[in-house]
């Protein structure tokens, strides 16, 4: 792991990429940004961030398809990836089912964007901490 911890953030939304990048700088980390899953994955290849942070719904490629992407590659197969959605439903049952599917895929876990950014930072801290 690099020191400070690098974090890739992909999400179209600037804005909310913005605050998610000076609250992570805050707490410690070192952190890149992306648009797309396009550019995701060529940043992604090039730095070989410890953790990627990514929106699911994105113009280009998503983050599903770039997360398929990156699995392929051994250069990039051993990044985490968090995939992020603003996604929500009331029904547990139908976040658990998505959050099982995106595991499935190889995502490391599956967020909604509506969480509180203290929560978020903490949970990729642990996500960092594990082997």
């Amino acid at each position: 792991m690099k020191n400070p911890p690098q974090i890739l953030i992909v999400d179209d939304d600037k804005d909310f990429q913005e605050v998610l990048a000076t609250k992570f700088k805050a707490s410690g980390f070192s952190v890149i940004t992306a648009d797309n899953g396009e550019e995701a994955i060529a940043k992604a290849t090039a730095e070989i961030p410890d953790l990627i942070l990514s929106d699911v719904k994105m113009p280009k490629m998503d983050g599903v398809q770039a997360l398929l992407k990156l699995k392929e590659d051994p250069k990039t197969a051993n990044i985490r990836v968090i995939l992020l959605t603003a996604f929500g439903d009331p029904q547990q049952e139908i976040y658990s089912n998505d959050k099982r599917f995106a595991q499935e895929l190889g995502a490391f876990e599956y967020l909604l964007k509506s969480q509180d950014l203290d929560t978020i930072v903490s949970r990729v801290q642990a996500f960092l901490t594990k082997p």
